[in-house]
């Protein structure tokens, strides 16, 4: 009898100390983010994650970069967990998140495209609004790019070359550069600075928020090829890229537009309300500013085609169509 009792209460005692344990547990996931986002997004989000952390130092933030086609594969194929997903071009959420892995999205910020360059004295290298089209197709020159299947910016060179094939008249310019430097495509953006910094390249195609932070010297392209501006939305629209789609095989043909940044949290998040409390931060007046002084202009509040789904606390940063 008393040992019936001592095996109860040994029970009792156990169960307690793993409902504690759970307890503890679902606490200190309260206290974690994980945060996928586009390489070009690294050194902001680096200074809102000090900033957040100042108002919020229990929460701990694991960050990855990544390209932005590559951080929504990490969710939907992988399925690896994702509080928060940042890419660099919000259609990346549209097309391979929406609806299955995630439900709304928020436009935030723009950037536009720019050639990187080196400050040589050998005039062949001299590069201006002028012949760069030219001097990129020398073969004596060596330019770098990313993967257009995996970074929003690989897929903007390619929409840029095609659109200065148009502007500056000239007929196949955008396939001989795309076939050029084939063994200098990088998976995101900010691979590309190394092989910059150690000269394997001469020049390279990068967001001009990068160039800025980085210090580097760059060539801004007319506003007609360089993805910025809504002014030019539907010159931008009359070229196109193709990339994988959603299942093996599958493409999607990416329309151009002027660059707009988009964040969403994924359906399957393990923290939401610790997300919420992020993304808000990030888009309110602190965050923005940061973004701003990085080269990233705001644009918030834009329109959202998920406006009814988006959080109640969210819904201020977007607009309904």
């Amino acid at each position: 009898m008393i040992y019936v009792k001592i095996k109860y209460i040994s029970c009792f005692f156990i169960l307690l100390l793993i409902l504690s344990n759970c307890g503890q547990q679902q606490t200190n996931n309260n206290h974690k983010l994980i945060i996928f986002h586009a390489g070009s997004l690294s050194v902001p989000l680096k200074e809102v994650i000090e900033l957040f952390n100042k108002e919020y130092p229990e929460i701990s933030i694991l960050t990855e970069a990544a390209g932005s086609r590559d951080c929504a594969r990490k969710i939907t194929d992988l399925k690896k967990e994702c509080d928060v997903m940042a890419s660099a071009d919000y259609t990346v959420i549209d097309q391979l998140l929406i609806p299955d892995h995630a439900s709304w999205n928020i436009h935030f910020a723009s950037n536009e495209m720019v050639i990187v360059y080196h400050d040589e004295e050998q005039s062949f290298r001299k590069i201006d609004s002028t012949n760069w089209f030219n001097i990129l197709l020398n073969d004596e020159i060596k330019y770098g790019r990313s993967e257009p299947n995996a970074d929003p910016c690989g897929y903007r060179t390619v929409l840029v070359a095609k659109l200065a094939e148009k502007y500056y008249n000239i007929p196949g310019f955008a396939s001989k550069l795309m076939a050029k430097d084939q063994q200098y495509i990088r998976p995101k953006e900010t691979d590309l600075l190394a092989l910059f910094e150690t000269n394997t390249v001469d020049f390279i195609f990068i967001y001009r928020s990068i160039a800025e932070q980085h210090g580097l010297k760059y060539l801004t392209l007319p506003d007609a090829i360089n993805l910025k501006s809504s002014k030019f939305t539907e010159e931008y629209s009359s070229v196109t890229v193709d990339l994988s789609g959603r299942e093996p095989g599958s493409i999607i043909t990416q329309i151009g537009e002027p660059m707009v940044y988009g964040i969403t949290i994924p359906t399957n998040a393990p923290n939401k309300s610790t997300a919420i409390k992020f993304v808000d931060f990030l888009l309110s007046d602190k965050g923005m500013a940061i973004m701003e002084k990085n080269g990233q202009p705001s644009i918030v509040p834009s329109y959202s085609d998920s406006f009814q789904n988006i959080p109640v606390s969210l819904k201020k940063y977007a607009l309904k169509k």
